[in-house]
């Protein structure tokens, strides 16, 4: 896999603000975070990042929201969110980099787990 560097946090342009998210027209893997608690609201790979995050429905029923929240949605308001992107070379390249990212989450939480264990019985 080619080393890929995330976009800076960028706020979502106001719905009356005129301005355009500023996202890869292609492959690529997207991350959505409430700027307020620093929770992780959507994050995936796909086809085309721009039309993805431009497309995503915070307070409505799609299926992948749902599933990354995992319950019933919360009503979430868009001017407390914040993306950031990685462009990638391929759809491929992009579910790749999705499974690397996971893997170290995973690990960092595991971590964090066995340290608190580990403070808790010392």
């Amino acid at each position: 896999m080619v080393l890929h560097t995330w976009s800076s946090w960028k706020r979502f342009p106001g719905v009356d603000s005129g301005n355009n998210l500023e996202a890869p027209i292609g492959a690529g893997v997207y991350e959505v975070r409430n700027a307020l608690t620093g929770g992780d609201v959507a994050f995936g790979a796909t086809d085309n990042v721009a039309d993805t995050l431009s497309t995503l429905n915070f307070n409505g029923f799609r299926s992948r929201l749902r599933r990354l929240l995992r319950g019933q949605p919360r009503k979430v308001r868009v001017a407390d969110l914040e993306y950031r992107t990685l462009a990638t070379a391929s759809r491929a390249e992009a579910d790749t980099a999705v499974h690397y990212v996971f893997g170290r989450r995973r690990t960092a939480w595991r971590l964090r787990i066995a340290s608190r264990q580990a403070r808790q019985s010392g």
